[in-house]
């Protein structure tokens, strides 16, 4: 039987996941009669919920096809620029990758992301135009786009001479030519087979044995799993093996107790993994991603792929507002900090360093929505913590000592009524305009070139200025020296001064102040911003306030109070909306806002110390 290992790389959206689980149900994976969940490789909850893959999976199916019997690993990968280090990591296991491209949003920033990345490691590409069943799709335009970017990131001539597919992966079928009949995904297969080579590890196979680890997961039963391609030699359950990390100092040493290969969506005990297939192992305790498994006699460590470095940081601290540990059993900072360290292991774009504060970890990462799936996974589990405002990662250029930032590119697709205000919006804060022109069915394609800092907590504002039909896609491009201030949140806030519970009579009173975030009934304390005020300036209020009851009858008196429905913002929002000098509370069944110092004395006292 011969072997496979392809990867699957696209901009969100377009469609990876789905494909994959039409792949899966034409392979025979699933038996006549049995239920499968639609876009089956989601398997996590949030992933679900969001509609988006976060981490990348493996899977495999066997191909039938003109070639003979075929194993192909599949692994699936995220989409989205922030979760850019789970692509990065896995496309060293891989030989070739199906790139999947909308044929009618065309080459999006996350597309030029992973292709440039997988073109450097000689990966041979397939492009496959997905979605071509849509109305307004274009193949011939995105198959050229596609080839441009390919000339413009420096394919070489082979990955320029891309073989390419026509394809609708919701609808299940795959062709080489538009008038070929569209019945299923053979097409699809037997060009992988054919393009695709068979993994060079495979001439490895008399030699000692090396695995070198790329994805990490805890096991309840098997304790810590090391997924990674099987690099030479063979592999069997009570092998003795050990654990050199990047530099060739051995880790531990310790022996299989288990080997599992992925076989559609389960996870299968095998007896031997032979050198290019992909599997994951147990029995080591210490050993990690990028640490190199082999036999004793395998001498040095695999190279790893470097990882590109975390552009944004948030300060994860202890909750330490008046409602702390009412809601979430895990409050301790050794608790939050095992956590972060664990994540840290586990996810090698993320970097958790201990600040010159107590009880507070200064936690990196790609960018808002990667952070803040972090916290709503810790949230889930119980713990309570509190996030500080984004900021970026600067860098200092070796040879002016001048601070550079984090610039990304930004392309933002809105219907031309609105493509002014976006311009006017993003300009002031100091992007550049690079290229502007119609993307078809009356939007307007706008791309810029926009410090990180810039784009925090912009998002809310973009859907707002473009009545929710806009969409903005960005992704890290390079760094450039400082380009000054930029102007933050317009608003002040309304901040409670007092500890209880709110009163429909003071909210009802409030309203003509700004919008709340709080409704009725629900607890507050001094320093908890409970809305956004419509002035610039920061506004201590009192929402405990009561209606004073008296023996007079007046009209108007028993009329019902009725109160606007509060604002309610999800994590990334609450994250992305506060300022310096606040922080977002987060637990399992609540998220407030509230100021760093809550005493309004101290806080008033702070601020002339600042100044």
């Amino acid at each position: 039987m011969s072997l496979r290992n392809i990867a699957i790389i696209a901009h969100v959206d377009h469609g990876k996941t789905t494909l994959v689980d039409q792949m899966l149900a034409q392979s025979g994976i699933f038996r006549a009669n049995e239920a499968h969940q639609e876009r089956a490789m989601d398997s996590n909850d949030q992933e679900r919920e969001r509609g988006i893959t976060i981490l990348a999976k493996a899977t495999s199916v066997l191909w039938h096809g003109a070639a003979g019997e075929t194993r192909i690993n599949i692994i699936d990968t995220p989409g989205h620029a922030d979760f850019g280090g789970e692509v990065e990591r896995i496309l060293g296991m891989v030989d070739g990758c199906l790139l999947l491209v909308d044929a009618e949003e065309g080459v999006m920033p996350q597309t030029k992301f992973v292709l440039g990345k997988a073109l450097k490691l000689g990966l041979k590409p397939i492009v496959v135009l997905n979605k071509v069943d849509r109305p307004h799709a274009d193949p011939d335009r995105v198959l050229n786009e596609a080839f441009d970017l390919f000339a413009a990131i420096g394919a070489n001539d082979e990955q320029l001479d891309f073989p390419h597919l026509y394809a609708s992966g919701k609808q299940g079928w795959a062709v080489v030519d538009e008038a070929d009949e569209r019945k299923d995904l053979g097409p699809l297969f037997d060009k992988i087979v054919e393009h695709i080579p068979a993994p060079a590890a495979e001439s490895r196979a008399d030699q000692p044995a090396q695995l070198l680890a790329v994805l990490i997961e805890a096991d309840p039963f098997l304790g810590r799993l090391l997924t990674g391609r099987v690099e030479s030699g063979k592999l069997v359950p009570g092998m003795p093996i050990r654990a050199l990390s990047r530099d060739g100092d051995e880790i531990e040493r310790g022996r299989i107790t288990k080997i599992l290969a992925f076989r559609g969506l389960k996870r299968q005990p095998i007896d031997e993994a032979l050198a290019g297939d992909i599997v994951a192992i147990a029995g080591l305790s210490k050993a990690t991603v990028a640490d190199t498994i082999g036999s004793m006699d395998a001498e040095g460590a695999l190279p790893s792929q470097p990882i590109d470095p975390p552009t944004i940081a948030i300060t994860v601290s202890v909750n330490d507002s008046p409602l702390a540990g009412r809601e979430g059993d895990k409050v301790q900072s050794r608790v939050i900090r095992e956590r972060l360290l664990r994540e840290a292991e586990a996810n090698v774009a993320i970097k958790v360093a201990e600040t010159s504060e107590k009880d507070a970890y200064e936690v990196s990462g790609r960018g808002e929505l990667q952070l803040g799936v972090l916290i709503e996974s810790m949230r889930r589990e119980g713990f309570e913590v509190s996030i500080s405002r984004p900021r970026v990662v600067y860098q200092t250029d070796p040879e002016t000592g001048a601070r550079l930032e984090p610039i990304e590119e930004v392309v933002v697709d809105v219907d031309e009524d609105y493509s002014g205000i976006v311009i006017e919006k993003l300009s002031a804060r100091k992007a550049e305009l690079k290229d502007m022109g119609p993307s078809g069915t009356g939007k307007t394609r706008v791309t810029f070139e926009a410090p990180s800092r810039s784009l925090i907590g912009y998002q809310g504002e973009f859907l707002t200025d473009t009545r929710g039909s806009g969409v903005l896609n960005r992704v890290f491009s390079h760094y450039e020296p400082y380009k000054g201030a930029i102007e933050g949140r317009r608003n002040g806030t309304l901040i409670s001064n007092s500890d209880g519970e709110t009163a429909s009579f003071a909210l009802w009173n409030l309203e003509d102040r700004g919008t709340m975030f709080v409704g009725a009934g629900e607890k507050t304390y001094q320093g908890m911003i409970i809305g956004e005020n419509s002035r610039p300036d920061d506004l201590d209020v009192n929402p405990m306030k009561a209606k004073q009851l008296t023996n007079v009858r007046a009209s108007g008196k028993d009329e019902a109070i009725r109160l606007t429905p509060p604002r309610r913002l999800t994590l990334e929002q609450a994250i992305a909306y506060i300022d310096t000098d606040e922080l977002v509370e987060v637990t399992p069944k609540s998220i407030r806002l509230r100021k760093q110092v809550l005493n309004p004395t101290y806080r008033k006292r702070k601020v002339k110390e600042d100044a």
